[in-house]
């Protein structure tokens, strides 16, 4: 292998922090939501293919990722420009109720755990703060096109397909969305199409 072979395969894009020969920013569908969005990463996420969250990102214009498992500026950053900040997270017996009367899209906040269920307990038991926020529960949740990861149940979603069904729940406007989820099964595709020349049957 030549210096000049390694250093192209080593090529990192900027936008997608992945290797240029894996970029997904083709599959970036620019959109703006009316519900402002704040993704918080555990960073074992941060590098792994098959996760979702930075086309998410990549996609929805205003919308801010965060990576860390423990946030400093947690109320900063739920708090900013005074919007209500909701977190998407099935609702527990001591979970905050819904907020009544909802505050219209334009003040509302959506707060998604990009993480394994696992690190999302770990991500709320450390940042007491997220325990304290109103919960947005999904509601006709679809089978998921998560394909290329292992879920539990056929209902469990990716980041993305999660936070498109949320912020159309929130938006009253359940197509508004949609070309996220063509992006994301795009996504699904070429890394499927990646995992199988990596092992070919």
């Amino acid at each position: 292998m030549t210096a000049s072979s390694s250093s192209t395969r080593r090529a990192m894009c900027a936008a997608c922090l992945r290797a240029q020969s894996a970029c997904i920013c083709h599959w970036v569908r620019p959109l703006s939501s009316r519900v402002d969005l704040l993704i918080l990463q555990h960073p074992l996420e941060v590098r792994n293919a098959k996760n979702s969250a930075r086309l998410l990102h990549l996609c929805l214009s205003g919308s801010r990722l965060e990576v860390g498992e423990t946030f400093p500026d947690l109320h900063a950053l739920l708090h900013a420009d005074g919007r209500v900040p909701v977190l998407l997270y099935p609702e527990t017996p001591d979970s905050v109720p819904v907020l009544e009367p909802v505050p219209p899209p334009e003040r509302l906040r959506l707060v998604v755990l990009d993480a394994t269920w696992r690190k999302s307990l770990k991500m709320l038991h450390v940042n007491p703060e997220l325990q304290r926020l109103p919960r947005l529960a999904l509601h006709d949740v679809p089978v998921s096109a998560y394909r290329i990861r292992k879920a539990h149940a056929p209902h469990q979603l990716s980041t993305l397909e999660a936070a498109a069904l949320a912020l159309g729940q929130m938006e009253s406007d359940v197509d508004a969305y949609r070309p996220l989820l063509q992006a994301f099964d795009g996504f699904v595709q070429q890394q499927a199409a990646y995992f199988l020349c990596l092992n070919p049957s």
